[in-house]
This record gives structure tokens, sequence and C-alpha cells, in this order.
């Protein structure tokens, strides 16, 4: 199951940017698919100064309604740039992960404006670990990329961050999964990069992104998972939807 949950804040299409906070819904939505792995971004909300809780309390309420999963979460670099946004990832797995991951994709100095301010963007994070199902080791990401659409730019023009990640993958031997929020608008040079290195998504033509039309998120798989079915679906627990894919191993 991939979700950007954002950080528990409803949608309400009248208006969406203040929409109420409610992490049961989310929580719900979670528990109902019952997923033997879920990943999630935007587990909790950017504070002042990028001044990060410990323990991240969203996580923590997270792992009380999910007592039969094993999660690993973590906060990108502290940053007193960071805007009142969703940050954070978060990995719960049934069986127990190990060998955590944690790769720093830096951003580039794209200068934007935000409340009259002149702003360059944060470092965005790739999570990773390891798990094993049915006797085989199974390597799952999560990945939250930075969105050059909303600053007048594009990640065509800048790669660095996308080719990051397709090298983390591209090191792993076995079978290995990669969800996230790419942030990608025109999403073909996405698909078209990372299958030239061996991974594809499970669909490219339904929104996931209530804002926009565009396709933000994926799950990746490599050769040694065959996709069986994958489903897009609307929730309103979010401004995005819910992407859920079963697989067998080939």
């Amino acid at each position: 199951m991939q979700f950007n949950m954002q950080f528990g804040q409803v949608w309400d299409d009248a208006d969406p940017d203040h929409a109420p906070l409610n992490l049961d819904l989310a929580i719900g939505e979670i528990r109902r698919h019952d997923a033997d792995i879920v990943i999630l971004q935007e587990v909790e909300q950017a504070r002042a100064g990028g001044e990060q809780t410990e323990p991240a309390p969203n996580h923590a309420l997270l792992k009380a309604a999910l007592p039969g999963y094993d999660s690993y979460f973590s906060y990108p670099k502290k940053d007193p740039r960071e805007l009142p946004f969703g940050i954070g990832l978060a990995i719960f797995s049934k069986t127990p992960l190990r060998a955590q991951t944690r790769v720093v994709l830096p951003s580039p100095a794209v200068e934007f404006e935000f409340a009259g301010k002149t702003m360059t963007p944060t470092d965005r994070l790739l999570i990773g670990a390891t798990t094993t199902i049915g006797g085989r080791e199974v390597h799952v990401f999560d990945v939250h990329l930075l969105a050059f659409f909303m600053l007048k730019s594009s990640s065509e023009q800048h790669m660095e961050q996308r080719t990051l990640v397709l090298d983390a993958l591209r090191a792993c031997k076995g079978p290995t999964l990669l969800a996230g929020d790419f942030n990608v608008s025109k999403h073909d040079s996405l698909l078209q990069q990372f299958g030239r290195g061996g991974f594809h998504s499970v669909q490219k033509k339904e929104i996931t992104w209530r804002r926009r039309p565009y396709v933000l998120d994926h799950i990746f798989y490599s050769k040694e998972l065959r996709p069986l079915r994958h489903e897009v679906l609307p929730t309103p627990a979010s401004d995005h939807h819910i992407l859920v894919a079963d697989f067998e191993f080939t």
C-alpha cells in the first residue's frame, strides 16, 4: 500500500489548504486494506524553524494503532527553511524490518517565492529496509521527491534526486519494491528512466493527486516480482489517493 497521508489532513473541496486534521481517518484506511507492507509519506507536519519532535507524534499513534506491524520512520535532515507542509517517511511491515537505510537526496538551489520571501528548497529523503516474506528476502524503499513543478521547474532539468534513488535500487540483489510520491508531473520520463534501470511501475494512467491531474504516486518493482493486480483508491483522508498492488515472486 502506497499512501501520502498529508499528516492526517483530510480533503475539503471548498478549502483544502485549511481542512481539519483527522489522523483516525488515515489510520482507518490503512487498517482497512490490511496490506503486508505499508509505505507512507508526509507522516508528520513540519514545525516552525524546522524543529522536529521526538518521538514523532503521528508515527507513535500509527504504531499504537497497528500493533501487528514493525515500522521504520525517519524525518528528513533538520532545516530551518522547512515549510509547514508534510515531512517524514515510514515503512510498516507485518514481517520484521532490518538493515534500515537512509539516503539524503540534495535539492538544487532553485529559488522560489513563499509568503513574500525568496526561498530555496530543503533536501529530500529515501529510506529503505529489508524483510523476509514467504522465505524470500525483499528490499523495500520509500521516497518523497521534490515537487519541481511547484517551483516552475522540472525534475527533467534536475535529475540528481531521481538518479540517486535509482542507484540505490540497482545496488540491491533480489526482489525490490520502491513506493512513494515522486512529484513528477510529466511522469513518462520517470517511467522511462526507471524502466531502463530494470524497474517498472504498476500503473501510469490513473491520477493519484486531487489538486492537479497528475500521476505522482507509484509502486515500482524489480524483475523478481510480478504484479497480479493494482488499484487507485480515492480517499477523503488526504489530497493523495491510495495505491495498492498485489505481487507474486517470479
